[in-house]
């Protein structure tokens, strides 16, 4: 038998769909083919010569999506006054600070 299955104490993260993942190491040669890969039902990495690339890759692939960031909401009740300098006319502002 050429494959194997590698258990892990901390366990591996699960897919994105939820799905429980395995570490399988491929006796072969890398040449013939062989090498560590982590796979589940739905989706496996690509072998690696190396077991932490492997796991740093079904990481990467596995990784929880971001959400994106939403502009607060201000309330219609709140009247915001316009006190930045920049707002100013530009007849108005004082160049070096002094008037």
């Amino acid at each position: 038998m050429t494959q194997r299955q590698i258990s892990h104490p901390e366990g591996l993260p699960a897919c994105a769909a939820g799905h429980r993942a395995r570490h399988i190491h491929d006796m072969r040669c890398t040449s013939a083919g062989g090498g560590h890969l982590v796979e589940c039902c739905c989706r496996s990495t690509s072998k690696k010569a190396d077991a932490e690339a492997a796991l740093a890759e079904w990481r990467r692939i596995n990784r929880p999506a971001r959400i994106p960031r939403t502009a607060p909401v201000t309330p219609g009740n709140v009247v915001q006054f316009k006190l930045g300098l920049a707002e100013q006319p530009a007849a108005k502002r004082v160049q070096g600070g002094l008037p």
